[in-house]
């Protein structure tokens, strides 16, 4: 399972990655998408939406379920990734290219907090 070194990690599975702006793209992890399965539907969220950090902020769904995806910051959404709508299953073909949305954080410091790739292996090494 590929973990690049540059993301940030949240323990539900979502990851970030701060671009030279400020801003951060979110996406979901190969983990989680491995464990998924075939991803059928991608529920967006709103350009201009203020989310809480861990609040719901999208729902994937797969030929076995559906999955709520997490703010892993709080902060305001700055753009979506349309073309997932068409073509969610870009997102098991490259989980880390298919951004869902990118978020302005509201304490840009808190990207800190998150898991780096390998505490992030220790914790799913932890799920399996």
């Amino acid at each position: 399972m590929d973990l690049p070194s540059d993301l940030r990690y949240a323990p539900s599975h979502e990851w970030l990655r701060v671009e030279p702006a400020g801003s951060v793209l979110v996406g979901i992890t190969d983990f989680a998408q491995n464990a998924l399965g075939d991803l059928v539907y991608v529920e967006l969220p709103e350009v201009g939406r203020q989310v809480a950090a861990e609040a719901v902020i999208a729902v994937i769904e797969s030929v076995k379920a559906a999955s709520d995806i997490y703010a892993p910051l709080a902060g305001r959404v700055v753009a979506v990734n349309d073309a997932l709508r068409d073509e969610p299953d870009r997102i098991n073909r490259e989980p880390y290219a298919a951004w869902l949305f990118r978020l302005q954080p509201e304490q840009p410091a808190d990207v800190g907090r998150l898991l780096d790739a390998a505490a992030y292996q220790a914790l799913i090494d932890t799920e399996k």
